[in-house]
């Protein structure tokens, strides 16, 4: 697992809305050949009347403009190639969608695109499955969330009820924007909000106030309290960045319920992740290679 160190994030400058239930709704040729030669014409056999033979110094400008066109053709097909290829997850994808709010059900997991902030630019989301889907974002530097493309997971059981609940995932992300990878697991009611952050990028933070560093889950944090208005959020920001690894959601969930008094036997609702965008000016893609989520 590779790891980097952020720069400490600025808490109070990004957060996820509360979201509803499992109904939540919030994606080669060149074109001037040479002429064939004509019937009749050999090599040397002198100049055809109406045809004259051209200067050596004129054929030498056309034989420079011509390889002036074949590298212009080939820096063109080259570029071309390299779009297509930048384009290929999308276009190729077993579903993809622009819509604000599109969304695909598969293999027992719901995928959003999500776009729910504020002067937003253009997303589209594309999927193979659950756990292998991605974003093209465009979003302006600009302050506030614009979206949150993820794959949920709905549990509907009682914490005490629950004997093991973890997750892995696997993510390419880009070096520039502002946006975090993130978890954002929710109870039943939608009256507690608890965000993991694996990585960020830029200037984005975690809402409320710190109340200290704690280890649990697999994972060493930086673990901030704090309310939307609607509902509590407890976020638990790595204190380094990860692509990949795996997650104890319920020793998470306990650690809150049991150490810090925060909250009782709610219900595992929605087992959210993906990547809250802040910014993406340009056009980025967020990729997630693998992801999944398992409970018993």
């Amino acid at each position: 697992m590779k790891t980097s160190s952020p720069a400490s994030p600025t808490p109070g400058t990004s957060r996820c809305p509360a979201t509803a239930s499992p109904s939540y709704g919030r994606s080669r040729h060149d074109p001037h050949p040479e002429a064939p030669r004509r019937p009749g014409h050999r090599p040397g056999a002198g100049p055809r009347r109406g045809h004259p033979r051209k200067s050596p110094k004129r054929q030498g400008r056309h034989t420079v403009q011509r390889a002036a066109r074949k590298l212009f053709l080939t820096s063109l097909i080259a570029l071309l190639a390299v779009i297509g290829f930048a384009a290929t997850p999308a276009q190729a994808a077993t579903w993809s969608t622009s819509a604000q709010y599109g969304s695909w059900s598969n293999g027992g997991y719901t995928l959003y695109n999500d776009v729910w902030g504020s002067g937003a630019g253009a997303q589209t989301m594309w999927a193979n499955s659950y756990s292998n889907w991605g974003v093209w974002a465009n979003h302006p530097n600009t302050g506030g969330v614009k979206s949150y493309p993820n794959a949920t997971k709905y549990v509907g059981k009682t914490l005490t009820s629950l004997s093991s609940v973890t997750s892995s995932f696997n993510v390419t992300a880009p070096s520039s924007g502002s946006y975090e990878t993130a978890y954002d697991i929710w109870d039943s009611n939608n009256a507690n909000e608890i965000m993991l952050w694996m990585n960020y990028t830029g200037a984005v933070g975690p809402l409320g106030s710190s109340v200290g560093t704690v280890t649990v889950g697999g994972h060493t944090w930086t673990l901030y309290k704090g309310s939307n208005g609607s509902n509590a959020v407890y976020s638990f920001v790595r204190t380094s960045n990860t692509s990949s690894g795996s997650v104890n959601i319920l020793a998470v969930m306990n650690y809150l319920k049991n150490t810090k008094g925060y909250f009782g036997n709610i219900t595992l609702g929605n087992v959210q992740f993906g990547f809250e965008i802040t910014s993406s000016s340009g056009g980025l893609n967020f990729t997630t290679n693998s992801f999944g989520v398992s409970s018993s």
